[in-house]
């Protein structure tokens, strides 16, 4: 069962910007060392690589159904890999507080992400499921 669906399209010249404006203030505020590193290894890709993890983060606070308010902050919610490449998301404090408030009793949230960008735009989709705890959910801790 669907729980949570989000959607965010990003400009990466909007991210450029800022990142020329606040630096390093912005990145710790938004961005866990983990992603820092993966886009800081592909500098010349380094504001379409933050503005991916925006638009992600962004769907994500919007699928949980909160936004950035209740708790939910930009540093709660990492996208990373899994070890195939595939992108996952895993959510921390008070994002996964909300997550945990979403999910019906004897249910698993599992969270599903698709990513795409064509230069300058960055998009994403978050569908956030319940399944059955009997079931192999997605890995949100």
């Amino acid at each position: 069962m669907i729980i949570g669906l989000g959607t965010d399209l990003c400009d990466a010249t909007r991210i450029a910007r800022t990142l020329e404006t606040y630096g390093e203030r912005f990145i710790n505020r938004l961005y866990e060392q983990s992603e820092q590193q993966a886009v800081e290894r592909r500098p010349n890709k380094r504001a379409s690589g933050y503005a991916l993890r925006f638009a992600a983060k962004e769907a994500c606070a919007k699928a949980l159904g909160t936004g950035f308010r209740k708790g939910v902050f930009w540093i709660d919610i990492v996208l990373g890999n899994d070890p195939l490449g595939k992108p996952e998301l895993t959510l921390k404090n008070g994002a996964l507080k909300r997550l945990n408030e979403l999910t019906p009793a004897g249910m698993m949230p599992q969270i599903n992400i698709s990513l795409t960008d064509e230069e300058p735009m960055a998009h994403a989709i978050v569908i956030i499921s319940a399944l059955p705890a009997t079931e192999r959910g997605g890995d949100h801790s």
